[in-house]
This record gives structure tokens, sequence and C-alpha cells, in this order.
């Protein structure tokens, strides 16, 4: 295991092998805009605590299955403090356990909390329903998308099952 973080600026490679993850993830997460950008210093530029805490928080999130557009939902919607205490949570959640019938979640549900657990607040997070197009192909649906989007998903959706009618022999 690790000493606590001692250290408040890294350079890119220090704060990814910090992270666990490569230094090609940090440059998409920026891109992507799921970190903010470092100040630029050409060679000496360096990130910050805050990004080390984005970047477990995402880890976090990435192992409870959400999708990166959710985890940027949820990076905008905590503050940092939240963003820290996520961050130090446990990346693998474990299941509950449970001997009823097996109900499928929505991803974007929140974690359901051990028996006899009480949970101090509710997690708000963005819910999405995941549709199994085909095997091997998914697609990740917004409970808050729109009208046209959730048309366009069903259209995707037909296509999909009137190509496998086709190709029935």
């Amino acid at each position: 295991m690790r000493p606590p973080m001692t250290q408040t600026e890294w350079k890119l490679a220090e704060l990814a092998e910090e992270a666990g993850v490569s230094p090609r993830t940090v440059r998409y997460y920026v891109q992507r805009g799921l970190l903010p950008a470092p100040p630029f210093r050409g060679p000496d530029t360096v990130y910050g605590e805050e990004h080390l805490i984005r970047l477990k928080a995402i880890r976090v999130l990435q192992a409870r299955f959400l999708p990166l557009d959710a985890i940027q939902v949820e990076l905008q919607r905590l503050s940092l403090d939240e963003l820290r205490k996520l961050a130090a949570s446990e990346a693998t959640p474990t299941p509950p356990a449970y001997d009823g019938p097996v109900v499928p979640r929505i991803i974007g549900d929140p974690p359901v909390p051990a028996p006899g657990v009480v949970s101090p607040k509710p997690t708000v997070m963005a819910r999405y329903q995941r549709w199994e197009l085909a095997p091997g192909l998914e697609l990740h649906v917004s409970e808050g998308a729109d009208a046209k989007v959730r048309a366009l998903a069903e259209r995707v959706r037909a296509l999909i099952e009137e190509f496998q009618e086709r190709e029935k022999p």
C-alpha cells in the first residue's frame, strides 16, 4: 500500500502513475473536459491535487459502470470535498447479499448500501437505461433524454431488429 499523498504538484507521468492511469488517459480526460487543463508552462507543466482527486474519483465511478458522459455530469455536480470523499471510497462496489429474484439495475443507479448501513444523504446520479441491441452491442440512453433523442434510439433499435430478421435463415 502506498503512503499517504504529501506531494501537491506532479509532472504528467508522475500524476498518471499516482492515479493508476496512462499519461495518454490524462490528456484525453483534459480534452473531454473531465479534468481541467493544467496551467501550461511547456516542459515545466504541472498538475495539482484537484487533478489527482478527479482522476481517482473517475476510477471509482468507472468501477460503478458509469459511462464517461455520466461521470462528467457527476464531476461537475460534486464539490471538491465530495470528490475527495468519492476518490477515497472503495473503487469496486461490493454487491449486497440478496436471495430474491434478480432485477436488472439501470446503469447510473446509486450503489446499494450494505444491509443495516444508513446512507447519510442519497446520491443523485444521472440514470441511464442499457439496451442490448445485439450481442456485443449496447446503447445507453439517459432517462433525461428528450423525445427526439429517445425516438432516435428507438429507430436504431428497430433498424437492428429489421436487420436481424433479414439475416435469419
